[in-house]
């Protein structure tokens, strides 16, 4: 308990990013952590796994969860495995950060709230892209629209791509964590290692070259890395789930591929800070996406 004179406890916990496909829940982790942890393409359902980011401030420390897109329709085990995986981060956390778009108020957005609702979580409504917000007069009049869907801890709006207003975002999220010590060594970013952070930007390159060409038939694997005359080497595969797609991805002459790997490159050579060598393959995994087994190999499930 604190008083006049005290120091304010210290305080620490998790928040969840939570919300339809494609609302910009990645974009607003790396705003938020000030690092790129999760990749972003324009295409919904690009996150698959949970991201930790971790955020230390001076009476706080944030671990930030982004989560795949929560959708109805879960068709593949894929699909399913993601749904899971952002229920399960919903419910081990302190307080839920239920992320939407500026102007747009969707089904997705009510089954994003169901969600939080059954998990008993205290939320917090992260209004995004407002940057994109045309009229800008609208915008005052959607953010009172949105009180009566719920009783959020505060309505913050947010530009995660230009980074507007993401410092009053963390500052009221740390306000809502529980008074607890720093759950994460000083210094630690994230809980995910080199070969998935390699791994997802490969993937992310991939899907931004592909398009819509192979949508969700695509899953990287880091098989190998090792230092090779001073810099990293790294053997990765990606997989495909279906023969047809093999070529797709390759290209003609293999320039398509050529292009994937170049940009996967330079952006490592950037994240790590050093030079990276890619060695990269397609194989075919017949149906990967409905297989457990396979799932459970690409720590999707």
């Amino acid at each position: 308990m604190t008083g006049p004179g005290t120091a304010a406890a210290f305080r620490s916990g998790f928040a969840a990013l939570v919300g339809r496909p494609n609302v910009g829940k990645s974009t607003l982790l790396n705003a938020l952590v000030g690092e790129k942890l999760s990749i972003v393409t324009p295409r919904p359902q690009t996150t698959r796994h949970r991201i930790l980011g971790i955020v230390n401030l001076p009476a706080a420390q944030i671990a930030f969860v982004d989560t795949p897109g929560l959708h109805r329709e879960a068709r593949r085990a894929l699909n399913r495995a993601m749904n899971r995986t952002a229920t399960s981060a919903l419910e081990a956390a302190d307080v839920a950060v239920l992320v939407i778009e500026a102007l747009r108020w969707e089904a997705g957005d009510d089954l994003a709230l169901e969600r939080i609702a059954r998990a008993r979580r205290p939320a917090i409504l992260a209004v995004n892209k407002i940057d994109r917000a045309r009229p800008r007069e609208r915008l005052l009049p959607f953010l009172a629209s949105l009180a009566p869907r719920h009783e959020f801890l505060a309505v913050v709006p947010v530009s995660a791509l230009k980074e507007d207003n993401v410092d009053d975002l963390r500052r009221t999220i740390a306000g809502h964590l529980p008074e607890s010590p720093p759950l994460f060594p000083d210094g630690e970013v994230t809980d995910r290692g080199l070969p998935f952070r390699i791994a997802e930007m490969i993937r992310e390159k991939l899907t931004l070259e592909l398009n819509q060409e192979v949508p969700y038939g695509i899953a990287v694997e880091v098989e190998q890395l090792k230092e090779e005359e001073g810099q990293l080497a790294v053997d990765a595969a990606i997989w495909v789930d279906r023969d047809g797609q093999k070529p797709i991805v390759i290209g003609a002459r293999g320039e398509r591929l050529k292009r994937v790997g170049r940009a996967a490159r330079l952006a490592l050579n950037g994240l790590l800070g050093r030079r990276v060598h890619l060695n990269l393959w397609v194989k075919v995994r017949a149906n990967w996406a409905d297989n457990a087994r396979a799932l459970k190999q690409l720590g999707l499930e």
